[in-house]
This record gives C-alpha cells, sequence and structure tokens, in this order.
C-alpha cells in the first residue's frame, strides 16, 4: 500500500510577539496534490503561519519542511514555495508580461525559459492578449490572476494563498476562485487561507480551524461542516453560515 507523500509539515511552529504568541504549536500536514484550507477568526494566526511557512516571517520555535528539507531558517526563494497575497503586490511601472516574468529573471533563470514559462502561465490564466497592459488597466480579478500566474511560473512544490479573495469586488470572487479550483484539480497542492466557506466545503480535501493561535480542529469537509466538534467552531459557523 502506497502511502500518501507529505509535501509539507510544520512541527511545533511558534510565533512569539513580544509578551503574546501570536501563534502556537502549529503542527500541520499537507499531502501532495491536497488542498487545504485554513479558517478561523481574525487575529487567530493564519496569516502568520502562512508567512513563517514561506519564510517571509521566521518562527520563534518550531520547523517547516518541504519534503526532506527543514526550510525554517532559509530565505523564502530558496524553499520551493510560492505565495499569493491579499494585495495583488504587482509592480505598476512593469507590464502584465514582466510582472509575470519577474521572479524568474531574479532567479536567473535562462532568457529562453522565462519566455517559455511566462507564455505558459499567461495561457493556463487566461491572460493572453493582455501582456503590454499594465495593472492599474486592469480589473481585481484579472490582478489577482496574474499573481498567480507570477506564482506559478516558478513551478513551486507547494503555492500558499493568503485570503486571495479578499480584497475583490463580490462579483469578481468567483473568477479567482474558478481558478484555484482548477489548480487544484491539475493537483497541485495548495494551502488557503479563506473566509470563503463555500470554496473551503467544495474544493478543499481537509479544512483546519485555528483559534487563539492553535489549531482546534482538523478534518474533511463534510464533518467540519455538518458535525463541528469543537464548541469555538460551532460559534464561528454559526455565524459565518
Amino acid at each position: 500500500m502506497n502511502l500518501p507523500v507529505i509535501k509539507l509539515e510544520t512541527r511545533n511552529l511558534t510565533k512569539k510577539f513580544s509578551a503574546t504568541e501570536g501563534v502556537a504549536d502549529i503542527s500541520l500536514q499537507v499531502y501532495e496534490h491536497e488542498l487545504l484550507t485554513l479558517l478561523g477568526p481574525s487575529g487567530c494566526g493564519k496569516t502568520t503561519t502562512l508567512r513563517m511557512i514561506s519564510g517571509f516571517e521566521y518562527p520563534t520555535s518550531g520547523s517547516v519542511f518541504i519534503g526532506e528539507r527543514d526550510v525554517a531558517k532559509i530565505p523564502p526563494n530558496k524553499r520551493g514555495i510560492s505565495m499569493v497575497f491579499q494585495s495583488y503586490a504587482l509592480f505598476p511601472h512593469l507590464n502584465i508580461w514582466e510582472n509575470v516574468a519577474y521572479g524568474l529573471k531574479v532567479a536567473k533563470v535562462s532568457q529562453d525559459e522565462v519566455v517559455r514559462r511566462t507564455n505558459a502561465v499567461m495561457e493556463l490564466m487566461q491572460l493572453t492578449g493582455m501582456e503590454r497592459r499594465f495593472p492599474n488597466q486592469l480589473s481585481g480579478g484579472q490582478q489577482q490572476r496574474i499573481a498567480i500566474a507570477r506564482a506559478l511560473a516558478m513551478r513551486p512544490e507547494v503555492m500558499l494563498f493568503d485570503e486571495p479573495t479578499s480584497a475583490l469586488d463580490p462579483e469578481m470572487v468567483g473568477e479567482v476562485l474558478d481558478v484555484m479550483k482548477k489548480l487544484a484539480a491539475d493537483g497541485m497542492t495548495m494551502l488557503v487561507v479563506t473566509h470563503e466557506m463555500g470554496f473551503a466545503r467544495e474544493a478543499a480535501d481537509r479544512v483546519i480551524f485555528i483559534d487563539g493561535g492553535r489549531i482546534v480542529e482538523d478534518s474533511e469537509p463534510e464533518e467540519f461542516f455538518a458535525h463541528p466538534k469543537n464548541k469555538r467552531l460551532q460559534d464561528f459557523l454559526s455565524k459565518m453560515l
């Protein structure tokens, strides 16, 4: 029997801010091709957890493994992880093609490979024909698709999403969620912080609820939403659904 491959694992991940703990003893596993969502109230530690995994924040203690590599102390660009933020984090002075290609050029990928990868992800994200336009000429949904294309161009082992639809107008949310569902269907390993309950229920393989910087529930979507065990989760869902 083949056991599932663990692509991402955190062990006892903790982040202290002055006298308080922002994240306390977070241990989780994300399996190959899995879409795992993190839910929880604002300020519970979801984003801090993602930032420690991605390398934009260093943990006070604990480990982050990508495969068998402990990457907790190495820079973000050396981890094999791409992160998509709430804000699109695009360069306003670069056109769309240049924004998507930027990370590849920083990584000193050959020019032929930059062109090949950039064009491929532009097509995948349905951005072909927009290459010479600038971010301020596009909708929020289109800009977030550019951010996803830029992340994909780096060929990450794992993609992280930090509330990727929170800055979008309601009519654009579905556009980005559909792209993420397609990535999941294509086998991308993904860890997603979201407030979109419908997306978590429909698209996720597993859902984790964080409260007070700790994991308090971890289960498959059907069990998570239909039969929540933790009282805090029950209260949370009663307000969100």
